[in-house]
């Protein structure tokens, strides 16, 4: 766990969290992209300064620390040896509550913006039946092997959004809001257009793992994704956010906490925790190896089903200051 870096041949902790200071921004904008031709949400004006504009929906997001690295496959299989056998034996399960951002609001943690107000709930003891060791998809395009190998530095892919809630609160952490994840992606204030900036992301893996250009940048996806199109994580040093964590664009995308909804206005530490619109879907953010540039820019949103895992699907935690 202490070999992150740079090709994955570095000499950091993969466990390294580093402290995002909080502020105000807008989770919602548009500015002058790279690509003329991407705009979200909407095609507007850009602004001649090259700022962003169209700004909406502000969001106070108080300090806490992001995890510099998505979680790897090495720190995943310790995760895996710890929770309970197929056939139901003993082992470890979030507790009952669990998970919360219990910094904030006295303990209750997270102010919920969806429809019914109150709290974060934490980890659903209903929940424990999605983390068992059975329901890891061992699909094509997975990076995770049966015993340790080469790609133990590479991130966990195939992941359900509750395999991802409970390592978090396994390692000592949560899952960050949607607001938590864009506001390090956005640089807080900053409103960047990438996490590292409004430098095109390229097509040699400079910046971001994307579409296909690792490793030979020739940009070819095959039909069928393929692991060694995936990065060993911390390989794009140069498109680190305003705080230091790497591959917030690119290489997979990550789970959030949130429910999907549309924003409904300013909200302050909060997230979308029930959701009357759609109970279906989860808020995943930062695009993958796999994906287009359009998904590298720091507002844009996607989202999936919590019980699917999938080849484009990651994580990394937060936790308290």
């Amino acid at each position: 766990m202490t070999n992150c870096g740079p090709g994955g041949s570095g000499t950091e902790s993969c466990c390294t969290s580093l402290e995002v200071s909080g502020d105000e921004y807008y989770r919602t904008y548009d500015q002058v992209f790279g690509d003329a031709s991407i705009s979200f949400p909407i095609n507007i004006p850009p602004a001649a300064d090259g700022g962003p504009v169209d700004e909406a929906y502000p969001a106070t997001v108080s300090t806490f620390r992001l995890d510099k690295y998505l979680v790897t496959v090495g720190r995943f299989r310790q995760f895996m040896n710890a929770i309970p056998p197929p056939d139901g034996g003993p082992g470890w399960l979030p507790s009952a509550g669990s998970g919360k951002h219990i910094h904030l609001n006295g303990g209750q943690g997270l102010a919920n913006s969806g429809t019914a107000g109150g709290y974060e709930p934490g980890w659903a003891v209903t929940d424990d039946i999605y983390i068992a060791p059975t329901s890891y998809s061992l699909t094509v395009s997975a990076t995770w092997t049966a015993s340790a190998g080469s790609n133990e530095n590479l991130p966990i892919n195939n992941v359900n959004w509750y395999q991802a809630y409970a390592f978090c609160i396994w390692d000592g952490g949560f899952l960050p809001s949607e607001a938590e994840w864009e506001y390090a992606a956005a640089g807080g204030s900053q409103q960047r257009e990438y996490p590292w900036g409004t430098t095109a992301p390229g097509t040699i893996n400079q910046y971001a793992i994307y579409e296909c250009y690792y490793p030979s940048g020739t940009g070819i996806c095959s039909s069928l994704p393929q692991v060694a199109q995936l990065a060993p994580v911390g390989t794009t040093r140069q498109g680190a956010g305003l705080w230091g964590q790497l591959d917030l664009a690119g290489d997979l995308f990550e789970w959030n906490l949130d429910w999907y909804d549309d924003y409904t206005g300013g909200c302050t530490d909060c997230a979308n925790l029930t959701n009357a619109k759609e109970l279906t879907s989860r808020v995943d953010r930062g695009g993958s190896y796999y994906s287009g540039s359009s998904y590298l820019l720091a507002p844009v949103r996607n989202t999936d089903a919590p019980s699917g895992g999938d080849y484009y699907l990651g994580f990394r935690c937060a936790r308290a200051p």
